[in-house]
């Protein structure tokens, strides 16, 4: 079957492709909408950022992603704007114009990534909600400063669409499943759970595609051939989100920007990590599955889940398994996931009232950047005595993993600073981490036992991060 899109609203039907064929490459090589430019190719700088719109409760939800790293067949069923979208009869639209009136541009490049950004918002995509700082993170700019970029985004702020016919087209070739061969290369996107537990039966050793922010630098930077592919993407029920008084369970299949407000209400904690989890674009792809799934030491979802005591479920054409999800990390590159099987969900149990928690990215640029370390403590207090505590770290071992021996020191003594120093000792025995561009083994201890120190500080009502300094500065 083929792949079926909206482009500008007009159909388009692509019998025959690569499947890891990137979207960046067919707008420009194929349709020659070089206005869409490529930068990085990995998905971290914007230059070829595009909307992609699909149905959502009778309308359009429109996303800004990366064209570098989404393949093809993820347009299936789906609406596509590229910069070029924009401008009717070769005249710019208020948001272009401003732009460029207002010295936003210098070399141009990465323009057309800032405008999609920008418009985006305007029109109230997927994480409008946002500071223009917040959404533009994820677009780099090496020539013209962000002043004037930042000011265009707030005086073009709203730019109301009427997406009622575009709809009504979607609506006729959404929610059907596609599948094709090329080259001897195989590719399935399924539209129920069901049907992809059938086919990973049948291929036990496809590869399962979300939101491509990992895959895609598989093919980009790693050259990798996938012979079997299939796309998770419009897989509704694996998309959702449940919240209880005892839980908030959320589907493999949801993106990490849908996740942010319900892991926000579960702790403030877990709304900042995921506020800063890559950026906008990443956010509007990656999934939470496939932040687990892949099994990344450095993975920022994880290391948070971990600490709440989350449990995975894993399913295949055999049925349903649950398990916490720290034993799903088995070694580098390893996890416990047998052939045919694929993460259905996680659950998260809501922390208890007496629960202590601090969460904390550790990086050396603050937005869009992977971690140096990442950490998750959620300690239980009685009568000022530490009762029980999960602290669990990324970018410290082979996989995201608890630090026992640092558990061991704090349950049972009091809640001081001189046990959170007992506990900062104590990951020493825990962890021997790797030195790397992004920090130093000794730099990452002591940065995972400052995060012990800044969690007593932090409840004496001690400012300790930058935001804090920032908010008590202005």
């Amino acid at each position: 079957m083929a792949v079926s899109f909206l482009l500008d609203g007009e159909r388009v039907d692509l019998d025959t492709l690569d499947p890891t064929g990137s979207v960046l490459d067919f707008l420009r090589t194929t349709l020659r909408r070089t206005g869409t430019k490529e930068g990085c190719a990995e998905g971290d700088c914007g230059a070829c950022t595009v909307l992609v719109g699909a149905l959502h409760e009778g309308g359009v939800r429109w996303r800004a992603l990366n064209a570098c790293i989404q393949f093809l067949p993820m347009l299936h069923g789906k609406a596509l704007l590229t910069v070029e979208s924009l401008c009717a009869d070769g005249v710019p639209n208020s948001l272009q114009a401003c732009m460029a009136g207002n010295g936003a541009s210098q070399c141009g490049f990465c323009t057309p990534g800032f405008v999609m950004s920008l418009y985006g918002r305007a029109i109230g995509a997927c994480g409008s909600e946002l500071p223009v700082a917040d959404v533009i993170a994820g677009n780099l700019c090496r020539c013209t400063g962000y002043g004037p970029i930042l000011e265009a985004g707030e005086l073009v702020s709203c730019l109301p669409r009427e997406d009622g016919e575009l709809a009504a087209k979607l609506a006729k070739i959404a929610g059907t499943p596609a599948s094709g061969e090329w080259q001897g290369r195989r590719w399935f996107a399924p539209v129920t759970a069901g049907e992809l537990a059938a086919l990973l039966a049948e291929h036990p050793g496809a590869t399962l595609v979300a939101g491509a922010t990992d895959v895609g630098l598989w093919v980009n930077k790693g050259l990798r051939t996938l012979d079997t592919v299939i796309f998770l993407g419009d897989i509704a029920e694996l998309a959702t989100i449940t919240e209880s008084e005892d839980a908030l369970v959320l589907g493999a299949n949801v993106r990490h920007a849908d996740a942010h407000a319900a892991l926000a209400r579960l702790h403030p904690d877990l709304g900042e990590l995921w506020r800063r989890f890559a950026a906008l674009q990443v956010r509007n792809a990656g999934t939470v599955g496939g932040n687990i799934a892949n099994g990344s030491p450095i993975g920022d979802g994880p290391p948070a889940l971990i600490a709440l005591g989350a449990e995975l479920t894993l399913r295949s054409a055999q049925g349903r398994r649950t398990l916490p999800l720290e034993d799903y990390f088995i070694d580098y590159g390893k996890q416990d996931r047998q052939p045919g099987e694929f993460v259905e969900s996680v659950r998260i149990p809501r922390p208890a009232v007496n629960a202590v928690i601090h969460m904390a990215k550790l990086s050396r640029r603050f937005d869009s950047d992977i971690s140096a370390v990442c950490g998750a403590l959620a300690l239980t207090l009685e009568d000022g005595v530490i009762a029980s505590a999960r602290l669990a770290f990324g970018g410290m071992a082979a996989t995201p993993r608890r630090a026992a021996a640092c558990e061991a020191a704090l349950v049972g003594q009091p809640f001081s600073l001189a046990t959170m120093e007992r506990g900062a000792e104590a990951l020493r025995a825990d962890f021997t981490p790797l030195t790397d561009v992004r920090g130093s083994s000794d730099y990452r201890l002591e940065a995972a036992g400052n995060l012990l120190r800044r969690l007593y500080l932090r409840e004496q009502g001690v400012a300790i991060s930058v935001l804090d300094m920032e908010a008590i500065d202005g």
